[in-house]
Parts: structure tokens; sequence; C-alpha cells
């Protein structure tokens, strides 16, 4: 189910709205000019955000975006009142001007690699924007979509769990682990977790802030689970 182009648009009292796990997609000008909503939660089921969708959005002030959104259109938040904003690893391109002239915009967060974007993407943003990504992501530069980039250093480490080499390789399981620069991190697993007994399996220092896993033992178990532990 999708929701269609320009369905709420104008409506200026809608503050609030909840969207079923069944929303696919929202259309163009879907939500423009709502000027008085000022939170929304995209389920997990939403796979694009259409043009212009909550452009003017003045109060919106809060956006949780869904992690099987791929597409974020042309526009799309152009004028909200967001303050920060968490861009899932699901997402593949960002359109012109998709977060351009959000006054109040200091942080952009980024949990996969670079989207496809032009230099538009934050255009006239009045605060000092910057845009973080994870350590072990790929296609950065100094700048993504004309502000500059940062290194996102979590409290934690991490298991970036996109891209070609998070998976089953030739051979072996593996993933990337993403935290800080030559910290050490122990991979631990096991192989039930209804009663779990972990076990420590390898000691990886993250040079550059990442470190690549390999388990080449995991076709030994009719199942694996790993977590994150310290040495």
């Amino acid at each position: 189910m999708s929701i269609g182009s320009s369905a709420f648009q104008f409506c200026s009292s809608l503050a609030k709205i909840t969207l079923g796990n069944g929303v696919t997609s929202i259309g163009e000008d879907a939500f423009s000019s709502c000027s008085m909503l000022n939170s929304i939660t995209l389920p997990n089921s939403v796979t694009s955000i259409g043009d212009d969708a909550f452009e003017y959005c003045s109060s919106l002030t809060n956006v949780s975006i869904g992690n099987s959104v791929t597409s974020i259109g042309d526009g799309a938040f152009f004028d909200c009142g967001l303050i920060n904003v968490t861009i899932p690893n699901s997402v593949n391109s960002i359109g012109d001007t998709a977060f351009g002239a959000c006054q109040n915009l200091t942080d952009a967060y980024f949990e996969g690699n670079a989207p496809t974007a032009d230099s538009s993407v934050f255009w006239a943003d009045y605060a000092a924007v910057s845009a973080y990504y994870l350590p072990g992501t790929t296609g950065w530069s100094v700048t993504f979509g004309g502000i500059p980039t940062l290194l996102w250093l979590l409290p934690n480490p991490i298991i970036l769990n996109s891209g070609p080499s998070f998976g089953v390789q030739s051979n072996a399981f593996g993933f990337v682990i993403s935290w800080a620069t030559n910290a050490s991190v122990v991979v631990e697993a096991c192989t039930n977790l209804a009663s779990p007994v972990w076990q420590p399996i390898q000691t990886n220092t993250l040079t550059g802030g990442t470190a690549y896993f390999s388990d080449a033992q995991w076709t030994n178990y009719p199942a694996r689970f790993y977590q994150l532990g310290s040495p």
C-alpha cells in the first residue's frame, strides 16, 4: 500500500500520524506543507520516499527512517525543522535538495556506504551541518551532498551487516567490525541462543577503525551465532 501523491498536502492542522507496516511507499508531496506535523516514524515496510514528500513541514523535528528505504526523493525534507537525521544502510540514493534549507539541521548520520547523490542534498542549510559515516563503510570523501564529512565513532563496536563482504564468502562466513582506531575487539560465538555459552574465537585489532573477521569453521556447526566483546 502506498500513501498517494498529495494525499495530505496542506493539512496544516495535522500534528500526528501513525503509519502501519503495510505502507510501502510515500508518494510525491504526500505530506507537503503539513506545518504542524512534528514527528513521524516510517515503518520498515517503506522502501521509498517520494519527491517533496515532507517539504515545508516546518515543525517536523524528528523523523525515523525505516531500514528498508532505498531512495529518498528530490526535496523530500526540504525546509523542515529537523535537528538531526539518521540514514539507514539500505538507502542507496538521495535526491537533489532532499534536506535543503533545513535551518536547524546540525548532524546527518549514515549507517552504510555513501548513497548516490550530488552536491545539493543539503543546499542552503544555515546551521553548520556535518555528515558522519562509520569506519569501514565506503564511497566517502571529504564532503558529501555539499557538507563536510567526519568519522562517526560509536561508544561500542558494531558489525556492519551490509555490503559484499558480509555473510557467506569462499569457505568462510565474514563481516566487518567497526568502532575506533587501534581498539581491540573479541569475536565470540555460540551455537544455541536459547542457552548460550559464548566462546572467544578471535581477537581483532581495528587498524583504521575497522577489522575484517572471517570464520572458516562455521560449516562445522548446524548454527553459529556471533557477538562482540572486550579482550
